[in-house]
């Protein structure tokens, strides 16, 4: 190796190991390494082996990263990326200037790499990069640390996306089933909003009461009011939750459900003046929680939040507001549950801890707020 791979190789290592950061495959692309990292100072860090003689060729690299950026913010769904751009090997008589959203620094030595990274956040590469060992001996060293490290990462990966037993989500879908054909044969086929609200719908002035209604919350979920809601609502349940129930698996999913239903009910108790029932709010709960959770996979994931997941909620929520007999509130209040509840749980392996209690302050205001709506004012 000469001295330009092995600096390639420090820098590396240092950046996989140390800050995060991820090899991506970038197409068309020589001597040159694209790491990734969301959480990261930098989304992107790209350092580049090539030679570069002088300002048309900066532009042209500019231009490069620019187009590499744009497909990782497609992928990512993310709205805003900055860049930090090495360069190894760049003509002494040309002047590196910093571009919108890229930082660009020129690296020649170990020396060179400290200062100049030391300056941006990465204050603890003094300490953390490799410089004691050269040859095979880096080689070995940087190797065998990338290794473990991305073992831990796939290790976590496996855990998670692994097909699982799925039950939970055929229980509930069971139990709804079960609970409208107890009802509508109990009403004589009648479900008027009436024999719903004996059952236990969920209706404002009656939640108010407080006492055994506080029950409404959650009963109202299991509710149908008809075979067509029933069969639209258990089919949507089936097809996101058990996708997110092999993701987090069912202790958590349980939660975000319950919690999910009883804050779409909560603000369709506030905002809605008709008896509500149906699973949708714990079911748009459901897609808030695959909102978060893949925001945090969105490497992998970012392509299914973009054509799939986010138009979907986007065209839900919009027919709710132009098709009379759905209820929005519920709607809303489920899929901001679900959000913030899944934020509080967290999502293994990549959420921090500091997050997870903020969900919890989050999730925790947002239903004391509604609670204090609803009872109170």
């Amino acid at each position: 190796m000469d001295k330009k791979d092995e600096m390639i190789m420090r820098l590396v290592h240092y950046f996989v190991t140390e800050q995060n950061y991820t090899p991506i495959v970038v197409n068309g692309v020589k001597d040159e390494i694209w790491l990734e990292n969301q959480e990261g100072p930098y989304k992107i860090v790209r350092i580049n082996a090539n030679y570069i003689h002088n300002e048309e060729q900066y532009k042209f690299d500019v231009f490069k990263i620019r187009n590499v950026m744009r497909q990782i913010k497609r992928k990512t769904v993310s709205f805003s990326m900055n860049t930090l751009n090495i360069l190894l090997d760049v003509n002494e008589s040309l002047t590196i200037k910093n571009e919108r959203n890229i930082n660009s620094i020129i690296v020649k030595n170990l020396k060179d790499a400290k200062a100049k990274l030391k300056s941006e956040p990465f204050p603890d590469i003094s300490e953390k990069l490799l410089d004691d060992t050269t040859g095979m001996d880096l080689i070995l060293n940087v190797t065998k640390d990338i290794n473990e490290k991305t073992e831990k990462e796939n290790k976590v990966y496996e855990s998670t996306f692994k097909p699982k037993k799925i039950i939970v989500t055929p229980i509930i879908i069971v139990l709804c089933v079960v609970i409208f054909f107890l009802t509508f044969i109990a009403s004589g086929g009648e479900l008027s909003a009436r024999t719903l609200l004996n059952y236990g719908a969920c209706f404002g002035p009656v939640i108010k009461l407080g006492g055994i209604n506080l029950l409404r919350f959650v009963s109202s979920a299991f509710l149908h009011a008809n075979i067509i809601h029933l069969l639209f609502n258990m089919y949507a349940l089936y097809i996101i939750g058990t996708q997110l129930e092999n993701y987090i698996g069912r202790g958590k999913y349980i939660s975000v459900y319950f919690i999910s239903a009883i804050s779409g009910a909560l603000l369709s108790s506030i905002f809605s003046n008709a008896v509500s029932v149906g699973a949708s709010g714990a079911i748009f709960g459901l897609l808030g929680a695959i909102l978060y959770f893949g925001y945090h996979y969105r490497l992998y994931l970012g392509s299914v939040l973009r054509n799939q997941i986010i138009p979907l909620i986007v065209a839900n929520i919009l027919l709710g507001f132009v098709i009379s007999g759905i209820d929005n509130a519920a709607h809303i209040g489920g899929l901001i549950g679900g959000y913030f509840t899944m934020m509080a749980l967290g999502v293994s392996g990549k959420s921090e801890k500091s997050e997870k209690i903020n969900g919890f302050i989050v999730l925790s205001v947002y239903l004391l707020f509604l609670t204090y709506i609803l009872f109170f004012k």
